[in-house]
Protein backbone atom coordinates (compact mmCIF):
# COMPACT_ATOMS: atom_id res chain seq x y z
CA UNK A 1 0.00 0.00 0.00
CA UNK A 2 1.72 3.14 -1.25
CA UNK A 3 0.83 6.66 -0.11
CA UNK A 4 0.00 9.41 -2.57
CA UNK A 5 2.78 11.87 -3.43
CA UNK A 6 2.98 15.26 -1.78
CA UNK A 7 2.38 18.45 -3.72
CA UNK A 8 3.03 22.15 -3.02
CA UNK A 9 0.37 23.51 -0.70
CA UNK A 10 0.05 20.24 1.25
CA UNK A 11 0.45 20.19 5.02
CA UNK A 12 2.77 17.70 6.70
CA UNK A 13 2.80 16.81 10.38
CA UNK A 14 5.96 16.83 12.47
CA UNK A 15 6.31 14.58 15.51
CA UNK A 16 8.98 13.39 17.95
CA UNK A 17 8.30 9.68 18.54
CA UNK A 18 11.51 9.10 20.47
CA UNK A 19 13.78 11.75 22.07
CA UNK A 20 13.37 15.55 22.17
CA UNK A 21 14.83 17.33 19.11
CA UNK A 22 17.12 20.36 19.05
CA UNK A 23 14.57 23.12 18.44
CA UNK A 24 17.04 25.56 16.84
CA UNK A 25 18.13 22.97 14.28
CA UNK A 26 14.52 21.93 13.82
CA UNK A 27 13.54 25.40 12.62
CA UNK A 28 16.13 25.17 9.85
CA UNK A 29 14.83 21.78 8.77
CA UNK A 30 11.26 23.10 8.72
CA UNK A 31 12.34 25.96 6.47
CA UNK A 32 13.79 23.44 4.01
CA UNK A 33 10.43 21.73 3.61
CA UNK A 34 8.60 25.06 3.51
CA UNK A 35 10.89 25.89 0.60
CA UNK A 36 9.28 22.97 -1.25
CA UNK A 37 5.91 24.70 -0.85
CA UNK A 38 4.75 22.54 2.06
CA UNK A 39 3.08 23.73 5.24
CA UNK A 40 4.36 22.17 8.47
CA UNK A 41 2.11 21.45 11.45
CA UNK A 42 4.15 20.85 14.59
CA UNK A 43 2.86 18.19 16.99
CA UNK A 44 2.69 18.63 20.74
CA UNK A 45 5.38 16.04 21.41
CA UNK A 46 8.02 18.23 19.75
CA UNK A 47 8.33 20.50 22.78
CA UNK A 48 7.76 17.94 25.53
CA UNK A 49 10.66 16.63 27.59
CA UNK A 50 10.51 13.59 29.85
CA UNK A 51 14.17 12.81 30.47
CA UNK A 52 15.43 11.19 27.27
CA UNK A 53 11.87 10.99 25.90
CA UNK A 54 9.78 13.62 24.12
CA UNK A 55 6.93 13.36 26.60
CA UNK A 56 5.20 10.23 27.87
CA UNK A 57 4.67 7.16 25.72
CA UNK A 58 0.98 8.08 25.46
CA UNK A 59 1.83 11.69 24.48
CA UNK A 60 3.99 10.53 21.60
CA UNK A 61 1.53 7.85 20.45
CA UNK A 62 -1.35 10.35 20.56
CA UNK A 63 0.65 12.75 18.38
CA UNK A 64 1.27 10.01 15.81
CA UNK A 65 -2.38 8.96 15.78
CA UNK A 66 -3.69 12.52 15.50
CA UNK A 67 -1.48 13.18 12.47
CA UNK A 68 -2.73 10.06 10.70
CA UNK A 69 -6.36 10.86 11.58
CA UNK A 70 -6.22 14.52 10.51
CA UNK A 71 -7.46 14.69 6.87
CA UNK A 72 -5.49 17.89 6.28
CA UNK A 73 -2.18 16.16 7.02
CA UNK A 74 -0.70 14.46 3.94
CA UNK A 75 2.54 13.18 5.45
CA UNK A 76 3.92 12.39 8.92
CA UNK A 77 7.58 13.24 9.50
CA UNK A 78 9.79 12.43 12.47
CA UNK A 79 11.93 15.27 13.77
CA UNK A 80 14.52 13.21 15.60
CA UNK A 81 15.50 9.70 16.65
CA UNK A 82 17.34 8.92 19.85
CA UNK A 83 15.39 6.41 21.89
CA UNK A 84 11.79 5.54 22.69
CA UNK A 85 9.70 4.65 19.63
CA UNK A 86 9.36 1.00 20.69
CA UNK A 87 7.86 2.07 24.04
CA UNK A 88 4.73 3.47 22.41
CA UNK A 89 3.75 0.76 19.93
CA UNK A 90 1.20 -0.72 22.33
CA UNK A 91 -0.75 2.55 22.17
CA UNK A 92 -0.94 2.73 18.36
CA UNK A 93 -4.16 1.85 16.53
CA UNK A 94 -2.87 0.28 13.34
CA UNK A 95 -6.37 0.11 11.85
CA UNK A 96 -6.40 3.91 11.82
CA UNK A 97 -3.08 4.01 9.98
CA UNK A 98 -4.26 1.42 7.47
CA UNK A 99 -7.42 3.44 6.81
CA UNK A 100 -5.45 6.67 6.34
CA UNK A 101 -2.32 5.81 4.33
CA UNK A 102 0.15 8.71 4.25
CA UNK A 103 3.84 9.33 3.76
CA UNK A 104 5.70 8.34 6.96
CA UNK A 105 9.34 9.45 7.09
CA UNK A 106 12.28 8.92 9.46
CA UNK A 107 15.07 6.50 10.35
CA UNK A 108 17.36 5.38 13.20
CA UNK A 109 15.14 4.78 16.27
CA UNK A 110 12.13 5.17 13.94
CA UNK A 111 13.13 1.76 12.48
CA UNK A 112 10.90 0.08 15.05
CA UNK A 113 7.88 2.03 13.79
CA UNK A 114 8.77 1.37 10.14
CA UNK A 115 8.80 -2.38 10.60
CA UNK A 116 5.68 -2.53 12.79
CA UNK A 117 3.61 -0.25 10.54
CA UNK A 118 4.60 -2.27 7.46
CA UNK A 119 3.96 -5.64 9.10
CA UNK A 120 0.61 -4.61 10.60
CA UNK A 121 -0.76 -2.48 7.74
CA UNK A 122 1.27 -3.06 4.56
CA UNK A 123 1.94 0.69 4.27
CA UNK A 124 5.12 1.68 2.44
CA UNK A 125 7.20 4.07 4.60
CA UNK A 126 10.41 6.03 3.98
CA UNK A 127 13.90 5.66 5.46
CA UNK A 128 15.39 9.14 5.34
CA UNK A 129 17.03 12.01 7.24
CA UNK A 130 15.12 14.00 9.84
CA UNK A 131 14.51 17.73 10.20
CA UNK A 132 16.39 18.29 13.45
CA UNK A 133 19.21 15.78 13.51
CA UNK A 134 20.10 15.75 9.80
CA UNK A 135 18.53 18.68 7.97
CA UNK A 136 19.17 21.39 10.56
CA UNK A 137 22.32 22.62 8.83
CA UNK A 138 23.79 22.63 5.34
CA UNK A 139 22.21 19.83 3.29
CA UNK A 140 24.34 17.96 0.75
CA UNK A 141 22.89 18.06 -2.81
CA UNK A 142 22.89 14.24 -3.01
CA UNK A 143 20.83 14.04 0.18
CA UNK A 144 18.40 16.70 -1.02
CA UNK A 145 17.91 15.01 -4.40
CA UNK A 146 16.34 11.98 -2.74
CA UNK A 147 14.06 14.03 -0.49
CA UNK A 148 12.19 15.00 -3.65
CA UNK A 149 11.03 11.44 -4.42
CA UNK A 150 7.99 12.29 -2.29
CA UNK A 151 6.62 14.61 -4.98
CA UNK A 152 6.70 12.24 -7.94
CA UNK A 153 7.07 8.45 -8.33
CA UNK A 154 10.81 7.85 -8.63
CA UNK A 155 12.70 4.62 -9.30
CA UNK A 156 16.00 4.59 -7.43
CA UNK A 157 19.04 3.05 -9.11
CA UNK A 158 22.17 2.80 -6.98
CA UNK A 159 25.45 1.45 -8.36
CA UNK A 160 29.21 1.60 -7.92
CA UNK A 161 29.41 5.00 -9.62
CA UNK A 162 27.98 6.40 -6.37
CA UNK A 163 30.05 4.40 -3.86
CA UNK A 164 32.20 1.27 -3.80
CA UNK A 165 30.01 -1.81 -3.63
CA UNK A 166 31.10 -5.33 -2.72
CA UNK A 167 29.12 -8.51 -3.42
CA UNK A 168 29.19 -11.57 -1.15
CA UNK A 169 27.62 -15.02 -1.55
CA UNK A 170 26.39 -14.56 -5.10
CA UNK A 171 26.06 -18.36 -5.28
CA UNK A 172 25.91 -18.14 -9.09
CA UNK A 173 22.72 -16.06 -8.82
CA UNK A 174 22.57 -13.02 -11.06
CA UNK A 175 19.75 -11.17 -9.29
CA UNK A 176 17.68 -11.41 -6.11
CA UNK A 177 14.42 -9.50 -5.56
CA UNK A 178 11.92 -8.89 -2.78
CA UNK A 179 10.32 -6.20 -0.64
CA UNK A 180 12.99 -4.13 1.10
CA UNK A 181 12.75 -4.00 4.91
CA UNK A 182 15.02 -3.17 7.82
CA UNK A 183 16.96 -0.17 9.02
CA UNK A 184 18.91 0.28 12.23
CA UNK A 185 20.55 -2.97 13.33
CA UNK A 186 20.17 -2.42 17.08
CA UNK A 187 16.44 -1.64 16.75
CA UNK A 188 15.84 -4.72 14.62
CA UNK A 189 17.62 -6.90 17.18
CA UNK A 190 15.53 -5.34 19.96
CA UNK A 191 12.37 -6.59 18.22
CA UNK A 192 13.38 -10.25 18.47
CA UNK A 193 11.21 -12.29 20.80
CA UNK A 194 8.46 -9.66 20.87
CA UNK A 195 5.08 -9.57 19.08
CA UNK A 196 6.70 -7.03 16.75
CA UNK A 197 9.64 -9.20 15.66
CA UNK A 198 11.05 -8.30 12.27
CA UNK A 199 10.04 -10.68 9.47
CA UNK A 200 12.76 -11.15 6.86
CA UNK A 201 11.40 -14.17 4.98
CA UNK A 202 11.58 -13.54 1.25
CA UNK A 203 12.69 -9.95 1.85
CA UNK A 204 15.75 -7.84 1.06
CA UNK A 205 17.11 -6.81 4.45
CA UNK A 206 18.78 -3.39 4.79
CA UNK A 207 21.10 -2.81 7.77
CA UNK A 208 22.90 0.24 9.18
CA UNK A 209 23.95 1.61 12.57
CA UNK A 210 25.87 4.37 14.33
CA UNK A 211 28.30 4.67 17.23
CA UNK A 212 28.47 0.95 18.04
CA UNK A 213 31.83 -0.68 18.72
CA UNK A 214 32.69 -3.67 16.52
CA UNK A 215 32.22 -6.17 19.36
CA UNK A 216 28.70 -4.84 19.94
CA UNK A 217 27.93 -5.10 16.22
CA UNK A 218 29.33 -8.63 16.33
CA UNK A 219 26.89 -9.53 19.10
CA UNK A 220 23.92 -8.07 17.20
CA UNK A 221 24.80 -9.67 13.87
CA UNK A 222 25.34 -12.96 15.68
CA UNK A 223 21.91 -12.72 17.31
CA UNK A 224 20.21 -11.97 13.97
CA UNK A 225 22.02 -14.92 12.42
CA UNK A 226 21.17 -17.31 15.27
CA UNK A 227 17.54 -16.21 14.93
CA UNK A 228 17.78 -17.10 11.20
CA UNK A 229 16.89 -13.56 10.16
CA UNK A 230 19.93 -13.28 7.88
CA UNK A 231 19.33 -16.73 6.38
CA UNK A 232 15.59 -16.12 5.84
CA UNK A 233 16.25 -13.01 3.75
CA UNK A 234 16.55 -13.35 -0.03
CA UNK A 235 19.28 -10.73 -0.02
CA UNK A 236 21.03 -8.30 2.31
CA UNK A 237 21.96 -4.66 1.67
CA UNK A 238 24.58 -3.23 4.02
CA UNK A 239 24.48 0.53 4.46
CA UNK A 240 26.74 2.81 6.47
CA UNK A 241 28.01 1.91 9.92
CA UNK A 242 28.90 5.43 10.97
CA UNK A 243 31.55 6.00 13.65
CA UNK A 244 31.53 2.32 14.60
CA UNK A 245 35.10 2.27 15.81
CA UNK A 246 36.70 0.50 18.80
CA UNK A 247 37.54 2.65 21.81
CA UNK A 248 37.39 0.30 24.81
CA UNK A 249 39.97 -2.15 23.44
CA UNK A 250 43.04 -1.61 21.31
CA UNK A 251 42.71 -5.16 20.00
CA UNK A 252 39.61 -5.31 17.84
CA UNK A 253 38.22 -6.52 14.58
CA UNK A 254 36.93 -3.78 12.33
CA UNK A 255 33.39 -3.39 11.02
CA UNK A 256 34.17 -4.99 7.68
CA UNK A 257 35.52 -8.12 9.36
CA UNK A 258 32.43 -8.43 11.56
CA UNK A 259 29.99 -7.91 8.70
CA UNK A 260 31.82 -10.24 6.32
CA UNK A 261 32.07 -13.00 8.92
CA UNK A 262 28.36 -13.15 9.72
CA UNK A 263 27.13 -12.66 6.17
CA UNK A 264 29.48 -15.39 4.94
CA UNK A 265 28.21 -17.70 7.69
CA UNK A 266 24.62 -16.96 6.69
CA UNK A 267 25.33 -17.56 2.99
CA UNK A 268 22.68 -15.06 1.85
CA UNK A 269 23.53 -13.00 -1.25
CA UNK A 270 24.62 -9.56 -0.07
CA UNK A 271 25.81 -6.21 -1.36
CA UNK A 272 27.88 -3.98 0.92
CA UNK A 273 28.53 -0.25 0.77
CA UNK A 274 25.29 1.63 0.09
CA UNK A 275 25.63 5.21 1.28
CA UNK A 276 22.55 5.20 3.51
CA UNK A 277 22.10 5.65 7.23
CA UNK A 278 23.72 8.13 9.62
CA UNK A 279 26.24 9.27 7.01
CA UNK A 280 26.50 12.47 4.99
CA UNK A 281 25.46 12.47 2.21
CA UNK A 282 22.77 9.82 2.57
CA UNK A 283 20.33 8.04 0.31
CA UNK A 284 16.62 8.13 1.20
CA UNK A 285 14.47 5.25 -0.03
CA UNK A 286 11.10 3.58 0.54
CA UNK A 287 10.67 0.51 2.73
CA UNK A 288 8.16 -2.17 1.78
CA UNK A 289 8.47 -1.78 -1.99
CA UNK A 290 10.00 -4.30 -4.37
CA UNK A 291 13.73 -3.98 -4.88
CA UNK A 292 16.38 -5.92 -6.78
CA UNK A 293 20.05 -6.56 -6.17
CA UNK A 294 21.91 -7.20 -9.42
CA UNK A 295 24.85 -9.23 -8.13
CA UNK A 296 26.65 -9.24 -11.48
CA UNK A 297 26.41 -5.52 -12.19
CA UNK A 298 26.63 -4.52 -8.50
CA UNK A 299 23.47 -2.47 -8.72
CA UNK A 300 20.46 -1.92 -6.44
CA UNK A 301 17.10 -0.92 -7.93
CA UNK A 302 14.21 0.23 -5.74
CA UNK A 303 10.74 0.93 -7.12
CA UNK A 304 8.88 4.20 -6.31
CA UNK A 305 7.41 4.61 -2.84
CA UNK A 306 4.51 6.89 -3.83
CA UNK A 307 1.74 6.15 -6.27
CA UNK A 308 -0.63 8.33 -8.28
CA UNK A 309 -0.63 12.10 -8.70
Amino acid sequence: MKPRPLKPGDTIGLIAPSSPPNLNQLEKGIKLYEGYGLNVKVGRSIRLVNGYLAGSDMDRADDLMEMFQDPEIKGVFCAYGGYGSARMVEYIDFNVIKANPKVFWGYSDVTFLHQVIYQRTGLVTFHGPMMSSDLGGEVHPFTETYLKQLFTPTTITYDSTISDLTVLNSNEKKKVSGPIVGGNLSLLVSSLGTPYEVDTKGKLLFLEDVGEEPYRLDRMFNQLRLANKLQDAKGIIVGDFHECEPFKRKESQDVDEVVTHHLSMAGTPAIIGMQAGHCTPTLSFPLGVMATIDLTERRISIEPGVEGE
